[in-house]
């Protein structure tokens, strides 16, 4: 276990660069001889936010990431450079009926695909659980609003450390999946089609690292809890696939929706029954409409917006 190796001293940038190499050790090793080397602020900050950055992605790829991060926790690292998850560390041991959030988190990370953007995102999903925790008159633990909470603290600890600066889209993604890292696991197999729309169009071009962080995200002991949330995860995923491949075979619009726009508007064939067409595609493809209603559904949307389909008011 990191930290049962004597405490010795040494110079600043040294001390940080020993302590960071002796997690990379334990991360990809899964062991390590090196003496524990107690770390100062300035001691990591004398590194260089690059420096720094490199060490923690080897640790978070590691295949032992988790004794990484305790190897970073028994060093003082993880104080000096990421308090807010240092904060998680026995938060809930045992107290208030909630599991220990430092302990679920190293699992989150370990049981992730090993991507930087959902590796990132398992270590700090769960750092708005701290400033969002209420208990309830039944005795029921909750963490209200800790993903958008833990969103905003990510922002914060960014601007100090400047982790990712020289990586927006890193960062980008980061942010992304820990504000809406929830969302997946509230499919409850009763989604429409539509709900199913929604939801992949939002998550865009993360959805896979979404899917994957939410299987991660499933830590119970209970065998059979997991693997119906697992199943659940994976039915949306299934779900996901099967929609678009429909949706891809089949034109958003139904056949007939130009005869139909003629006939409600008194229109005669002409390219303005084209620009509609065109215009309301637009519509389904930005999320505005569905995609395969009745052509009665897109007749009335365009009698609502007359003058924005060019038919005056």
């Amino acid at each position: 276990m990191p930290g049962s190796i004597p405490v010795t001293a040494s110079a600043d940038k040294e001390r940080a660069a020993s302590a960071l190499a002796r997690a990379v050790e334990y991360a990809e090793r899964g062991i390590s001889a090196a003496p524990v080397v107690l770390c100062a602020p300035e001691d990591v900050t004398s590194l260089g936010a690059l420096v720094v950055r490199r060490e923690l992605d080897r640790v978070l790829m590691g295949e032992h990431a988790d004794l990484g991060l305790d190897a970073l926790l028994v060093t003082g690292v993880l104080d000096c450079l990421l308090p807010e998850v240092k904060a998680m560390v026995g938060f809930g041991d045992g107290e208030w009926r909630h599991k220990d959030v430092w302990k679920h988190t190293k699992q989150v990370v370990i049981q992730s695909v090993p991507r930087l953007e959902v590796r990132y995102a398992a270590l700090f999903h769960d750092i708005g659980k701290v400033r969002t925790r209420s208990i309830s008159p039944d005795g029921e633990v909750h963490f209200f609003g800790h993903a958008e909470v833990g969103a905003r603290m990510f922002d914060k600890l960014e601007r100090r450390e400047r982790l990712f600066a020289s990586d927006e889209s890193l960062r980008s993604s980061v942010r992304f999946l820990v504000l809406h890292h929830l969302r997946a696991s509230q499919y409850d197999g009763k989604w429409t089609p539509s709900a199913i729309r929604r939801f992949t169009r939002e998550m865009g071009g993360r959805l896979d690292d979404l899917l994957c962080l939410s299987r991660a995200d499933i830590t119970t002991k209970r065998p059979e809890k997991k693997r119906r949330g697992v199943a659940l995860i994976d039915e949306l995923g299934e779900k996901i696939s099967a929609l678009a491949a429909e949706d891809a075979k089949q034109p958003p619009l139904p056949t007939g929706v130009g005869n139909e726009l003629m006939r409600q508007f008194a229109l005669p064939p002409s390219r303005l029954i084209g620009d509609i067409k065109r215009a309301l595609e637009a519509a389904i493809e930005s999320g505005e409409l569905e995609p395969h209603l009745e052509s009665g559904e897109y007749v009335e949307f365009v009698r609502q917006n007359r003058a924005r389909f060019g038919l005056g008011e």
